[in-house]
């Protein structure tokens, strides 16, 4: 069979077509976000800038990221994935213009109107990414979409590799970063490629979401609710600690004992191990020879002992320096000064433990959204408890960034990340404990029209898929 053939039984409608679409859109969007992040500072030697841009961006997203499922309810999912989408390209071009300013003023306003953008973005993804597969897919449709918004990472590690190759500068060129804004232009404008919910059908013919009719006093008054939610209060610190590590990972680690060509390098086993994790995890997470809490507490005990043994092993790497690069010209004080990948001896431990990150922040996150996504199937919840997670996370965000735009030591921002992360495990272990098999959620419609070839084909293009 030709590619055109397998292209012609995808099915438009079908979930797993539209979760591989919204994957594409963060592909190109967050995606390259989290590349240029992943540099440290925005690719620049002095992160002050990207630090405070970040610390502006996750203060908007709190609140956008908590409000951004009930704008997706009012508002649906095309256009405010495609208007979301425009900001990460607007943040991305500011970095030009701070090459040839100096001044970070205007990255740091693009930031606070991606927090906007990526607030909904996020919301509406996460609506999609956990509610439009049945109960016994989650993990494996999380982890598709994983895997397609993790391209975007390597991919944008890709290019500050290559076109640093051969550079001396310890900032990004203007090139890369017209690169990252033309990808998101793009991501941008494929967002009005996705169906509307309401005429989503799963291969077994049910609809994905039940017609409820919503309004903005509604929406306000399930935002409030969020907060007295008992489970959604024992998430809260699961929620925090999702992506405090970034800013540290990022700056003191990246950013600060690897030279610029030698960050692109890790970006892209970092995004790749990312991938990697999520695959291997939804065999875990949709095995169906296991109830749902024991697969629950499997994947809670290899998520609570793999990022306590990387934290470990952090530990005895963050002794050896306090400093990377500064913008007076002196070098990191780690002990040989900056690695490049072609110093083996030196640089492949601290490589192999950067990738681990990646390996143990897919874990970590996977696991978070199929907790989510296991306490209830219906699409208007789930993108409030989407938009709340993704809220509280920029609120731990928010924190950590600005810890390092306020030149917290390094070793007290590992400190602060290890010990949050073990406060995080017990509320977490208690929500998977209590766990139920099924969610408590009312029959969804049978669209009968669904005819058996096209239902067959969906199921094909599934198989194809994953």
């Amino acid at each position: 069979m030709g590619v055109f053939d397998i292209f012609k039984r995808v099915r438009y409608y079908s979930p797993m077509t539209q979760v591989v679409l919204v994957g594409l859109v963060c592909f190109l969007c967050p995606g390259m976000y989290n590349a240029l992040n992943g540099m440290g500072g925005g690719g620049q030697v002095d992160r002050t800038t990207g630090n405070n841009a970040n610390t502006a961006l996750y203060s908007t997203f709190i609140v956008f990221g908590i409000a951004g499922g009930s704008i997706v309810n009012l508002c649906g999912v095309r256009w405010t994935i495609a208007i979301s989408g425009l900001t990460y390209a607007l943040y991305s071009g500011s970095y030009i213009y701070l090459n040839h300013t100096g001044s970070g003023s205007f990255t740091i306003a693009a930031g606070a109107l991606l927090g906007i953008g990526a607030g909904i973005m996020w919301a509406a993804q996460g609506m999609i990414m956990v509610s439009y597969p049945r109960e016994e897919e989650k993990g494996r449709y999380i982890a598709v979409f994983w895997i397609i918004f993790n391209l975007g990472g390597m991919l944008g590690g890709v290019l500050p590799f290559a076109i640093n190759f051969h550079s001396d500068s310890n900032s990004l060129s203007d090139g890369v970063y017209i690169a990252f804004v033309i990808l998101e232009c793009l991501g941008a404008a494929l967002g009005l490629a996705l169906a509307p919910p309401s005429k989503v059908v799963r291969d077994d013919g049910t609809s994905v979401v039940m017609v409820k009719y919503t309004n903005a006093a509604k929406e306000a008054v399930e935002i409030v609710k969020l907060f007295l939610n008992p489970t959604m209060l024992a998430l809260l610190p699961m929620c925090f600690t999702s992506n405090f590590f970034y800013s540290y990972q990022f700056g003191p680690v990246n950013a600060s004992i690897f030279n610029i060509r030698t960050r692109g390098f890790n970006n892209i086993f970092y995004w790749g191990a990312q991938m990697a994790g999520a695959y291997a995890l939804s065999f875990l997470l949709d095995n169906q020879n296991m109830t749902r809490r024991r697969r629950g507490l499997f994947a809670f005990g290899i998520v609570a002992v793999f990022f306590n043994v990387i934290w470990g092993g952090t530990l005895k790497q963050q002794l050896r320096y306090t400093h990377g690069p500064l913008p007076s010209g002196e070098t990191t004080d780690y002990p040989g000064g900056l690695l490049d990948f072609m110093e083996t001896k030196r640089a492949s431990g601290p490589i192999i433990l950067y990738m681990l990150y990646g390996l143990g922040d897919a874990l970590y996150q996977n696991l978070a959204y199929w907790i989510i996504g296991s306490l209830t199937n219906d699409s208007q919840r789930l993108s409030r408890y989407s938009g709340f997670y993704k809220g509280i996370q920029s609120l731990g965000a928010t924190v950590a960034w600005q810890l390092d735009a306020k030149n917290v030591s390094y070793l007290n921002q590992f400190i602060g990340n290890w010990v949050l992360l073990v406060i995080s495990l017990f509320p977490m272990f208690y929500v998977v404990y209590n766990l139920t098999d099924h969610s408590e959620d009312p029959p969804l419609a049978v669209f009968e029209d669904v005819d058996k070839q096209s239902v067959a084909s969906a199921s094909y293009s599934v198989e194809k898929t994953v």
